[in-house]
């Protein structure tokens, strides 16, 4: 029997997070045989109207085309790719993995080739020309990564994913007002000194339209104006590694200096093309239901008290990758603050200005009720 909890989410994904209207096309693309979802989706897009499309991916199968890839083989497959993406008005990916390091071992240079076709096909087209939505499933690889059971997992899956999204928007906005009108920011935490420019950009408010869970405020900073060290304190999975103890230093944009628990791993990350060493995002986390991570993007990104300062897309900045790093700011992580034009706006993962502690965990949990 399928869960209902399963339906219910997917008629949320179509009717709010990508408002299929009817005669829409959309695609939907599920990872590791996530079958359940994909009929629910399937459904949800009929009964709303639209046309559904489902495109089925697995990483074993990516995996061993991978090993072997060549440049004209990428090529051919976005041209493929693309003219599909094209057509369609909506995307939906159900990402379910039974093994998140199953591409560690493809060789460096074959999964450049993959992050370029990647950031071709979606970074390029499909973020900027499609209504999208991408989230996990509740797995019990997901559940083992977390640390909990699978039946607690799920309960706690859904529950982070059903939040009332409109809600959220609107505790938000006075975090984007004064985001809006902000010059400098300073991040300072254990071995991190950080200054940059937001001048002038629009931040945005991340309330359920293209991630599910959400929670959190981004925008991209002025490229050639960040300066200093983050050292990230939160572990980072990106194409089957781990990364640890991540440390950039920068250089009027330019991160100038790359360590971690395999420095030269990292640095070859960087190298893929120009915009790989420049920021195209700076976001806060306030998912007030995430205060730990999980080495999952999606989840932790998310986290209360967090940031994340991403390097790759996003803005003026163009890149085949964007990669969320993650830092976070509340006691157990260590601790850290936050400075709007020179004003602490935030320590320890907690709000000090009045008009933001409505986001701080216990103001928020009691206007969002799961």
């Amino acid at each position: 029997m399928r869960d209902p909890r399963i339906q219910q989410l997917a008629q949320r994904l179509i009717r709010y997070s990508v408002n299929l209207q009817k005669g829409e096309k959309i695609l939907i693309d599920i990872y590791d045989h996530a079958d359940d979802f994909a009929v629910a989706l399937v459904e949800a897009a009929y009964e709303a109207g639209g046309i559904p499309f489902v495109n089925q991916e697995s990483n074993t199968i990516k995996r061993a085309l991978l090993m072997n890839a060549t440049k004209e083989q990428m090529d051919a497959l976005f041209k493929y790719e693309l003219l599909r993406m094209q057509d369609m008005n909506a995307y939906i990916a159900v990402r379910k993995s039974n093994n998140i390091t199953e591409l560690s071992d493809v060789p460096e240079d074959k999964m450049n080739l993959y992050n370029e076709f990647y950031g071709r096909l979606h970074l390029e087209h499909r973020v900027k020309h499609t209504k999208w939505c991408v989230l996990r499933y509740p797995s019990s690889s997901m559940a083992q990564q977390a640390g909990m059971s699978t039946e607690a997992f799920e309960d706690y899956y859904f529950a982070v994913c059903g939040l009332d999204y409109e809600k959220l928007r609107e505790l938000m906005l006075p975090l984007k007002e004064l985001m809006d009108k902000t010059d400098r920011v300073r991040i300072v935490a254990k071995d991190t000194d950080l200054e940059f420019s937001i001048k002038g950009r629009e931040s945005g408010i991340c309330c359920g339209k293209a991630n599910i869970p959400d929670g959190e405020i981004c925008l991209a900073p002025i490229k050639e104006s960040v300066n200093g060290t983050i050292t990230y304190n939160v572990p980072s999975n990106f194409h089957g590694f781990t990364y640890q103890n991540i440390s950039f230093t920068f250089k009027d944009g330019k991160i100038v200096r790359a360590t971690a628990n395999d420095t030269e791993r990292i640095n070859k990350v960087l190298d893929i093309d120009p915009g790989a060493r420049y920021i195209g995002e700076f976001a806060i986390g306030v998912n007030p239901y995430m205060d730990r991570h999980i080495t999952d993007t999606l989840f932790d990104e998310k986290m209360t008290g967090s940031i994340h300062f991403t390097p790759g897309s996003g803005g003026d900045n163009v890149s085949s990758i964007h990669w969320d790093i993650i830092q976070c700011h509340t006691p157990a992580y260590g601790g850290g603050s936050i400075y709007f034009d020179g004003k602490l706006i935030r320590k320890d993962g907690l709000f000090t200005d009045e008009a933001l502690s409505g986001l701080n965990p216990e103001n928020f949990k009691k206007s969002i009720r799961i």
